[in-house]
């Protein structure tokens, strides 16, 4: 059999990759075979990054598109104006084969994000907070929209964060508004060769028609002043499991990660860089880095944050999502305590069922090697900015 429309199909090693097991290198063996014989055309190998980050990176995501992935995550693409779904296999390969699938439209839940960030306070502060007030079923199957000041003043890299969060509130999507920040950040990828569906006029049309209007109605609406919100952790062993980062700080910490489609970015890099340079990861405990992507990895080594993260006793993984599944490249002894950028902590979820799991912004998780325990950058720089 042939799938329908090879040239909608996506495929992205990023899990398991490079392969540390037989079994998983004759997966990949078998995924290049069925690659080949279908004529996929948008195959990206090991070490080129996360399937999230590099479909981004490579255009295939702008406002109004339909995406649905093999992955919970998939809502990740909506802060870019596109409908991204996660479905299970089984619907997967109905696509392949009809290149159709019947989907319950979402209703929609309005999130307004008012203020100011407070110093040290991230996107992902953010989400955790959002996660942590309505719970992770507060957005089931919904279509989540984020708006209000806070949301404006956002880098790509940040929206990204929020929409990729949403997964661990039940959203079927996530949307974030578009404007000159979105199309610039598309016009950026076509200008490094990224071959970007339409253009800046039809990206803005696109995006005038999604915006709601002022009759919109919602299945409920919530309003947070970021300003009142502090650094966030996500505790053992759920994502709504969420304190204030003073209520964890001194938690003693075995490993530090700091990667994911979540905030593995050029972004997350340079704040990393920018608290730990000129210190060492604490004795006793590990700083691991996984870039989302082969392009994030260059463009850090150009901008020195490798060298700046190395320097401070950092290891690098290949480009892709590492142990954030508990398959390799970071997988905690029994007992340990790790805490992470990832978007998840359920138990064993970095494959060890005894072990604990915090989730938390960079600036944090860095923070954290530095003095091996849970911490904020403050604590490290002595400085509240």
């Amino acid at each position: 059999d042939k799938v329908k429309y090879p040239e909608r199909l996506a495929i992205t090693l990023d899990h398991a990759a490079p392969p540390p097991t037989t079994k998983h290198a004759q997966n990949h063996a078998d995924i290049r075979r069925f690659v080949a014989e279908q004529g996929v055309t948008h195959f990206f190998e090991v070490g080129r990054g996360i399937c999230h980050q590099v479909l981004c990176e490579e255009g295939l995501i702008y406002p109004g598109i339909v995406l649905l992935g093999a992955d919970s995550h998939s809502t990740h693409y909506g802060a870019l104006g596109a409908f991204g779904a996660g479905i299970g296999r089984s619907e997967m390969a109905a696509i392949w084969a009809t290149g159709q699938l019947w989907l319950r439209v979402p209703e929609s839940l309005k999130i307004t994000l008012s203020g100011q960030f407070n110093p040290w306070v991230t996107s992902k502060d953010i989400a955790l907070f959002v996660i942590g007030q309505l719970g992770a079923d507060g957005g089931l199957y919904a279509s989540v929209e984020f708006h209000g000041e806070a949301v404006a003043g956002m880098t790509m890299a940040s929206r990204f964060v929020l929409s990729n969060m949403m997964a661990e509130m039940g959203a079927k999507n996530a949307w974030v508004a578009q404007d000159e920040i979105t199309f610039d950040w598309l016009e950026a990828q076509r200008s490094r060769g990224a071959q970007v569906g339409g253009d800046r006029q039809t990206w803005a049309e696109t995006s005038r028609a999604l915006w709601p209007d002022r009759a919109a109605t919602y299945l409920a609406e919530y309003e947070f002043d970021a300003s009142a919100i502090e650094p966030q952790v996500a505790c053992p062993h759920t994502v709504d499991n969420v304190k204030p980062l003073s209520a964890v700080a001194g938690t003693k910490v075995n490993q530090a990660f700091l990667g994911t489609c979540t905030n593995g970015r050029l972004e997350d890099l340079a704040e990393a860089a920018k608290v730990i340079a000129g210190h060492r990861v604490a004795a006793g405990t590990r700083l691991l880095v996984i870039p989302a992507s082969s392009q994030v990895y260059m463009d850090a080594i150009k901008a020195g944050y490798v060298e700046t993260l190395m320097a401070a006793g950092a290891t690098f993984g290949s480009p892709g999502c590492g142990p954030c599944m508990g398959n390799h490249l970071g997988i905690p002894a029994p007992g340990e305590v790790t805490i992470s950028s990832a978007n998840r902590n359920f138990r064993g979820r970095m494959g060890t069922r005894d072990s604990e799991i915090y989730l938390a912004s960079p600036a944090v998780v860095v923070a954290s090697a530095v003095v091996g325990e849970i911490a904020g950058p403050e604590q490290v720089l002595g400085v509240e900015a």
